[in-house]
């Protein structure tokens, strides 16, 4: 075997391997535990947890932090890693994290048209379900951990 070099390996791998790309997903929750959803101009459905893909050499956590604020100008903390979802469809792994605003305002994006806080009784009917399910765990698990 050839002893190439780790770069050149891992071009080559890259090449004839199937691969999955990594994104970041954010439950946001502001002072009134409201959720934060953006309102996409590409996606089917349009409004939708804000998120999106991990650069190389960063940080899931710092990937969702700089995702959102690009999108938006909002500031966020992502502090608890929630759940790690596979869409095999789209070849994507996401990891979903629970967090906070801590600052910002909101300023449109190529991306994003619109954001706003929601309760949960009051989010958008155009959600995916998937999405709903995950906000649905996210706060049950806040409010175990708010019990006790």
């Amino acid at each position: 075997m050839l002893r190439l070099p780790k770069s050149i390996q891992l071009f080559i791998m890259r090449i004839f391997e199937d691969q999955f790309l990594i994104g970041v997903t954010g439950i946001i929750l502001n002072s009134k535990n409201e959720i934060l959803l953006f309102k996409y101009n590409y996606r089917q459905t349009k409004w939708g947890l804000p998120g999106g893909y991990i650069k190389a050499k960063e940080h899931p956590q710092e990937a969702l932090e700089r995702e959102i604020e690009e999108e938006s100008g909002f500031v966020v903390s992502a502090d608890k890693e929630l759940k790690i979802r596979t869409d095999r469809e789209s070849a994507r792994v996401d990891i979903c994290f629970v967090g906070k605003l801590m600052g910002g305002e909101f300023r449109k994006s190529s991306e994003v048209t619109e954001a706003n806080f929601f309760s949960f009784n009051d989010l958008p009917m155009l959600m995916s379900k998937q999405q709903l399910f995950i906000i649905e765990q996210a706060l049950s698990q806040k409010k175990l951990l708010t019990k006790s």
